[in-house]
């Protein structure tokens, strides 16, 4: 009973978020237009009040049993604040114009074709999903929340866009989705058979033992591992499983696409770090598990960056940027704690902020009633908002990396992590495909900074206000980040200190 009631304790900002689902669900059947305009305002005030429960829950202790005890403080507080600027982002995207039909007299209101309240349900409850992956201490667990943080998200691409091309996104992540969640059974079955128990500790505990003797970890352990870790390169959109990210990224709504290319990849990114950990980084990784771990980064990153250059969407570039990102990350994992670990979970909140001012702008913008995805689209947007097009410039000059913004200090922690890890080669590598990223990360920024307006573009309106707001926050957190970066970095240190 001590021991449930100790991890119940824990899971109060996971509880906060399940109710603050709960209510969202049921606001959005509300008849009252007042509740039903307000479910934003809602989940936003469930994530507060998620964000400033954690320092009270973390503030007498940790949970007993998990690889990382100190690790959801960290993750809890940084993706219910980025929750609250994804929320922000959505603000409008539902039921706009059924509700304005409503209000205006021309229809009337049917819970049936009512979709907010369980869109930001389902939103809330992914977000759920990515702070109990922190508190897994078995496979079991760790399945669910993972499949917490995916499920919501396969829903939420197909309400966003009543298209041929959004409901073609929702089907391919799906099915590729199921495809991921098998690979990522399967090896958890044999990590089992390897081990014979389901406990992360025990597991850790057996594969050490099996590492240090003669014959090192066994064949299954490393299958186990390695189909696992696959799997879950679904999540974070890392080579081979990427395919799908500029498809989906294209055809859902710029909203929910800003979503999927943060909660999964936080969610994927911690999975890959505790199954590693599993074989821990002393005396190194076991050679098959690190050269695919380094196959699957080059390939990440040259095949992000190269397909980026190929796209004039918008939406189908920051795709495959967010891609790249993904094998940028793979270095700090692969170099291990605690330079690389810590460098990662920097880099994830500064990746979170930046990319999130670049799809809010994409959100803030439509031309003749539809989004805006097209290069030519956001030619000369500086001449339209100034706001905008400086806010956008600068998550592109972050998510490039260029100095003093937020991202170059991300991408230079996890430069000096591969190289003071001995991965020389590997950060060469990223170097040239960061380099090659400078030409569509500037060619974004000089169409929205120094091009003129075209016929196409002069359509181009500013119609949403709140993602709006949500894009000026981000662009100031890429700004004014580097100030508090020495405060991130001791908080991140604190997150992967192991129990004595």
């Amino acid at each position: 009973m001590v021991v449930m009631a100790d991890r119940l304790w824990f899971l109060i900002p996971e509880f906060i978020l399940l109710a603050g689902a709960v209510v969202c669900a049921i606001g959005g059947l509300s008849q009252a237009a007042s509740i039903r305009r307000r479910i934003g305002f809602i989940a936003t005030a469930f994530l507060f009040v998620s964000f400033l429960s954690v320092p009270l829950v973390y503030a007498n202790g940790t949970p007993s049993n998990v690889l990382f005890p100190y690790l959801g403080e960290y993750i809890k507080i940084f993706v219910a604040l980025i929750g609250i600027l994804l929320v922000m982002t959505s603000g409008g995207l539902m039921d706009r114009s059924y509700e304005h039909a409503i209000a205006s007299g021309k229809d009337w209101f049917s819970a049936l074709r009512s979709s907010a309240g369980e869109y930001h349900a389902l939103l809330l409850l992914s977000i759920t999903g990515v702070m109990l992956i922190c508190e897994a201490n078995d496979l079991i667990w760790l399945f669910l929340a993972l499949e917490l943080v995916s499920l919501p998200t396969y829903v939420m691409v197909a309400l966003s866009r009543w298209s041929k091309v959004g409901q073609e996104a929702a089907m391919k992540y799906f099915f590729l989705g199921a495809v991921s969640a098998a690979l990522m059974l399967y090896g958890f079955a044999l990590l089992y058979g390897a081990t014979g128990t389901f406990n992360l500790t025990e597991m850790q505990l057996a594969l050490t033992a099996q590492k240090n003797s003669a014959l090192g970890v066994s064949l299954f352990g490393q299958m186990g591992l390695l189909l696992a870790i696959v799997g879950l390169c679904y999540k974070i959109a890392a080579a081979p499983m990427h395919l799908y990210a500029p498809d989906v990224y294209q055809g859902a709504a710029s909203a929910v696409t800003a979503f999927l290319a943060f909660i999964p990849k936080v969610a994927g990114m911690i999975g890959i770090i505790m199954l590693v950990s599993l074989v821990g980084w002393e005396q190194g990784l076991p050679f098959g598990v690190e050269m695919t771990l380094w196959v699957i980064a080059v390939l990440t990153m040259v095949l992000g960056n190269i397909g980026a250059l190929l796209q004039t969407s918008a939406k189908r570039m920051l795709g495959y940027s967010s891609v790249a990102h993904s094998g940028y990350m793979l270095i700090g994992v692969i170099a291990g704690p605690p330079l690389g670990i810590v460098a990662v979970l920097i880099y994830i909140v500064i990746y979170g902020a930046t990319n999130t001012a670049a799809f809010s702008t994409l959100a803030s913008l439509s031309r003749d009633g539809d989004s805006v995805d097209s290069l030519e689209d956001l030619s000369g947007l500086y001449k339209r908002s100034p706001v905008l097009a400086s806010s956008f410039a600068i998550s592109c000059g972050s998510l490039l990396g260029i100095p003093p913004l937020f991202g170059f200090w991300g991408k230079l922690m996890l430069f000096a992590a591969g190289i003071a890890a001995g991965h020389l080669i590997l950060v060469l590598i990223a170097a040239v495909t960061s380099a090659v990223s400078a030409w569509y990360y500037l060619r974004l920024i000089g169409l929205v900074i120094l091009s003129p307006l075209t016929p196409r573009s002069e359509s181009v309106l500013v119609t949403l206000k709140w993602p709006l707001i949500a894009a000026v926050l981000s662009a100031i957190i890429a700004l004014a980040g580097p100030f508090v970066l020495d405060s991130l970095n001791t908080k991140a240190q604190q997150s992967i200190v192991l129990p004595e």
